[in-house]
């Protein structure tokens, strides 16, 4: 879908949508690029496949043939994005002032793509809403779990040659069953098969594959509580895990205890869940960024829900109704004041300026020294090495 503006030569917003890799869909009404158009932004939605039509190397199960299956997803986007360079004249945009973005899995599906060498000409700027480039599999562990779809789809006596030609219906059945029984957080991801991606993200990101590109990249403060609910009374377990052993997360636990001692326990766990899905990964894509000699912008949301289950909370996806300026009829002045101001920081950056705050001075570029991050809030403010005893505890579990 193209929000389309008359006028020539604009800059153009690809959006992924979200949806842990096995759901969401480009046509969500929030995603409706018309206030973007209005301000001079030609806006494409785009779909890929999901779950495991997009995210499983069946190659194990049904042959060589199928080798890279499991990079799909990736794949559609590139030829989305090759359908950009070729024909988004036509609505009015430049294909050279390209940005590619996304929130949750659509976020960290542009992180990945920023490690792709195929991908490099497609776009000229990343914009990453609580993403991070950790959601890959080694080679043999994605064949491992191609294997464990394996004996889900032959539990019913079904022969693996069946999934060549069944419906679609009973493979996303398994696919559900599998992934409710499934051990692992988020079983169905890329790869890094030697082919599409060669290696880490991250390592192709710090050696420099988007050196020459801007990233807008940020996470809210307490993304969890979405899924962990507003005061989680329980510890998490491997399902809430997708990156830590539940053995490597009690580590991560003492230590906010030693950090924050009068927060309670569910906020403890709130945000320490956070960080393990969302913020430390973000960070380690902006710091492979500018290592690699890119620039980029980083920020946090604070701004919290004043009534409701989520109130007080900045919770997972709460960004977007801001940043696409869509607010529900029961929003407040204070609301679409602060719709005004995040929307038009994403504005200014699609159009190639540093990202305008609205009574800020300019929003500084990311550095490791310094981490200048801008706080959205009530009030907003730049804030360097934010959550510092934070950030320092996650050393030697999430790779820097």
């Amino acid at each position: 879908m193209a929000a389309y503006c008359s006028a020539r030569s604009l800059p153009v917003f690809v959006w992924i949508h979200g949806g842990g890799f096995t759901g969401g869909y480009s046509f969500d009404p929030l995603f409706d690029g018309s206030e973007f158009a209005r301000d001079g932004v030609v806006c494409v939605t785009i779909a890929y496949r999901l779950g495991v039509f997009g995210f499983l190397d069946v190659s194990p199960l049904l042959g060589e043939s199928y080798a890279g299956s499991a990079n799909l997803a990736l794949t559609d986007v590139m030829e989305a994005l090759r359908w950009v360079q070729a024909n988004i004249a036509s609505f009015g945009g430049d294909p050279k002032r390209v940005t590619v973005g996304g929130e949750s899995a659509g976020a960290k599906i542009t992180d990945l793509l920023m490690g792709v060498p195929e991908a490099e000409p497609l776009f000229q700027q990343m914009i990453s809403e609580s993403g991070g480039a950790e959601r890959i599999w080694p080679l043999p562990r994605a064949q491992e779990i191609a294997h464990d779809f394996g004996r889900q789809w032959t539990k019913d006596r079904r022969e693996l040659v069946t999934l060549r030609n069944a419906p679609a219906r009973e493979i996303i059945d398994a696919q559900a069953a599998f992934v409710e029984e499934s051990a692992v957080h988020f079983p169905l991801r890329a790869e890094i098969d030697g082919s599409l991606i060669k290696r880490s993200p991250l390592e192709s990101i710090r050696s420099g594959s988007t050196r020459t590109k801007r990233l807008l990249l940020g996470t809210n403060l307490d993304e969890s509580a979405f899924f962990l609910g507003p005061d989680p009374k329980t510890d998490p377990t491997p399902r809430d895990l997708g990156n830590l052993t539940v053995e490597q997360f009690r580590t991560i636990e003492q230590r906010y205890q030693q950090i924050y001692p009068a927060m309670t326990d569910g906020m403890r766990r709130i945000r320490s869940v956070t960080a393990e899905e969302y913020w430390i990964p973000s960070l380690r894509v902006a710091e492979a960024h500018v290592e690699g000699g890119g620039t980029a912008f980083v920020y946090r949301l604070d701004y919290t829900e004043r009534r409701g289950r989520f109130a007080g909370l900045a919770f997972h996806s709460e960004d977007l109704r801001f940043v696409w300026d869509h607010l529900p009829t029961t929003a407040t002045d204070e609301d679409r004041q602060f719709v005004r101001t995040m929307h038009e920081a994403w504005v200014s950056f699609l159009k190639g300026q540093a990202p305008q705050v609205a009574g800020m001075p300019m929003w500084p570029e990311y550095s490791k020294k310094r981490r200048p991050t801008m706080v959205f809030n009530r009030t907003n403010h730049v804030e360097d090495t934010p959550q510092a005893q934070e950030f320092d505890a996650w050393d030697g579990l999430l790779t820097r």
